[in-house]
């Protein structure tokens, strides 16, 4: 009576695919251990003194006084959001240089770019309209 076939080849390529996932995981550890022991050993070998002076809320400089609120504008909020919105518009610039030079994407690429550069340039258009960009 003949044996029975084993099939082993997808046994050896589950292997090998979590095998890299093993390597990923064991760094992830590594680096929350170093965290951890870098934390502990701080903890560890500060000095620990409370003082009413320590205990008080400071920022630079000042000495608090009165209410710990304050207004803040929300307009430099929308800055930082025109900032990040076009900071971004730039990491997405550099890889599509990249595609763009291979041969057989160029049109596509050429396309595609126009039209992300549109919603930008429409979401510039807007906030222009609302006048953020004005600074008084």
């Amino acid at each position: 009576m003949p044996e029975p076939t084993v099939w082993t080849a997808p046994t050896v390529l589950a292997v090998d695919y979590f095998q890299s996932y093993s390597v990923v995981g064991l760094l992830a550890v590594i680096g929350v251990l170093f965290v951890a022991v870098a934390f502990a050993a701080g903890r560890l070998l500060r000095p620990v003194v409370p003082t009413p002076e320590k205990l008080l809320t400071y920022e630079c400089g000042v000495d608090p006084v009165g209410e710990g609120w304050a207004h803040t504008q929300v307009r430099y909020y929308v800055y930082a959001f025109l900032y990040v919105i076009f900071a971004v518009d730039s990491i997405f610039l550099f890889p599509w240089a990249t595609v763009f030079a291979a041969p057989g994407y160029g049109a596509t690429t050429l396309v595609e770019m126009f039209i992300f550069l549109g919603f930008l340039a429409v979401g510039l258009l807007y906030a222009y309209k609302k006048g953020v960009l004005t600074w008084t």
